[in-house]
Formats: structure tokens, C-alpha cells, sequence
């Protein structure tokens, strides 16, 4: 019985490494630092969203519980004081992965 596409009995390997080996030629893909540079751009993202999120969570739990008739004051507070810290927290990310310029070189 004939194979459709190839006749040869390819491993999935052989394949996976002629894939590997025609992208390299052709120059398709992504490199090591692009990778390396998409994935420190959603870490500060992250980060970023993360302390919004967390501290306009606290200021609606004040609000909501504490009883304190803050309402929504404590909200919106802690959402801007969530917003100052998740974007010094993004400065001194990027500030620290420019500074290690020792994996970019690779």
C-alpha cells in the first residue's frame, strides 16, 4: 500500500527535524530573544494588571464590609494607589530587564 504524500517510512522525528531544518533556511520563526522579549512583556503586563486588580479588590472589600461608610471612597483610593504602584512596579521591571543585556547576547 502507497503512502499519499511520501513513499519514504519517516519517523516523526526525521520529520520534526526536516521542519526544523527548512524554517532555519528559510528564516521562519521565532528567535530565542524574541521569545525571550514577548515573554517580559507580558510578565510587566501582568504585573501591571495584577496590582490594579488586587488593590481596587481591598478598596471594595473595605467599602462593601468594614463598615466604616467609605463608600466608594476606599475603592477608589486604593485603585489609584494600585495603579501608581502596579506602574512603578512596571518601570522598575523593564529598567531591570534592560539592564541584563547577559541573555540577549546568546
Amino acid at each position: 500500500m502507497r503512502a499519499l504524500a511520501d513513499d519514504r517510512q519517516n519517523r516523526p522525528d526525521e520529520l520534526d527535524a526536516r521542519i526544523a531544518r527548512a524554517k532555519t533556511e528559510a528564516g521562519i520563526g521565532v528567535t530565542n530573544n524574541a521569545a525571550r522579549a514577548e515573554g517580559r512583556g507580558w510578565a510587566i503586563g501582568i504585573e501591571f494588571v495584577g496590582a490594579v486588580l488586587v488593590s481596587a479588590a481591598l478598596g471594595w472589600a473595605i467599602d462593601t464590609y468594614a463598615g466604616l461608610g467609605t463608600r466608594p471612597w476606599a475603592m477608589v483610593v486604593l485603585l489609584l494607589l494600585g495603579f501608581a504602584a502596579g506602574t512603578r512596579r512596571a518601570m522598575q521591571t523593564s529598567a531591570q530587564f534592560d539592564a541584563d543585556t547577559s541573555e540577549d547576547k546568546r
